[in-house]
């Protein structure tokens, strides 16, 4: 999409929402806490946070949870309606210069989505995600801040609390290795364990990207769709990149995680209005 004026996206999501505008020099992103339903106040506020306002804008892109209840302008500017699904697959497939693939958005809970020229349909998904993760932090770990949770994960060990294929059967089964994880959990369901923090928090990261990263693989393979792309904030945590990766690698599946991908989706929205209004 390449617009004559300014144009710009929200995406109304249950933790985050997220602002993509573009204009003549270029696409710029930015975040803030989701607070409340969605309402013209919000629509303002998220603009002024990247300096922006509803007059400098030709139109505005809404996608995301309850945003049907918005006025159809704000401030003289129309307001555009775009499905969550297709504004995913459209972000997805833009970031990661595809023409089609599996897109699984990773929120706070992680829809999985199948584009490609024709649009998105939604194929499957999981109340596991980003929520979850933090969510048990609160419960196990005592924190519910996402960078502390990477930072203690990428320090501990998540075999502490977790039981392997290897220890399960003495062995790989099909084509993943002994060390692939058989039970989430299941060692502390054994016997107690004395876990550090660090040591539940790469548990809990292991299991809430496994979760994910097996469901949009078997989104893609049930599609017969080469590649399966994963956006969404939780990407934004190394820990939760690298159990994605190491899942792709062990089912043999291209998994491709671009950069800034909790901006997947309020983009999708923009290009979608743009092809609409032909900008």
């Amino acid at each position: 999409m390449t617009t004559t004026r300014p144009a710009a996206a929200v995406d109304f999501g249950a933790s985050n929402t997220d602002v993509v505008v573009q204009d003549g020099t270029g696409t710029r992103h930015w975040r803030l806490a989701s607070e409340g339903q969605p309402s013209d106040a919000r629509i303002r506020s998220a603009l002024a946070h990247g300096g922006c306002s509803p007059a400098d804008l030709a139109w505005i892109a809404v996608t995301g949870g309850n945003r049907t209840e918005l006025s159809p302008s704000l401030d003289g500017r129309r307001i555009v309606h775009v499905p969550e699904v297709q504004a995913i697959g459209r972000g997805g497939l833009a970031l990661a210069g595809l023409e089609q693939a599996a897109v699984a958005s990773a929120g706070s809970g992680t829809a999985v989505v199948a584009a490609g020229p024709s649009g998105s349909q939604h194929v499957s998904g999981t109340g596991v995600g980003g929520g979850t993760l933090v969510g048990l932090a609160r419960l196990l770990v005592g924190t519910v801040d996402p960078r502390e949770i990477d930072a203690l994960a990428l320090n501990g060990s998540d075999t502490t609390l977790n039981l392997t294929i290897g220890e399960i059967l003495g062995q790989a089964i099909g084509g993943l290795p002994p060390e692939t994880t058989a039970v989430n959990f299941g060692r502390v369901a054994r016997h107690a364990v004395e876990a550090s923090r660090e040591d539940t928090a790469a548990a809990l990261v292991n299991m809430v990207g496994q979760v994910i990263a097996v469901i949009a693989i078997n989104a893609a393979r049930a599609r017969q769709l080469a590649d399966t792309v994963i956006v969404g904030h939780l990407t934004d945590l190394p820990s939760i990149r690298r159990t994605f990766e190491l899942v792709g690698q062990y089912y043999h599946a291209s998994i491709i995680i671009p950069e800034r991908g909790g901006s997947a989706t309020a983009l999708g929205a923009l290009l979608v209005v743009g092809d609409q209004v032909g900008e």
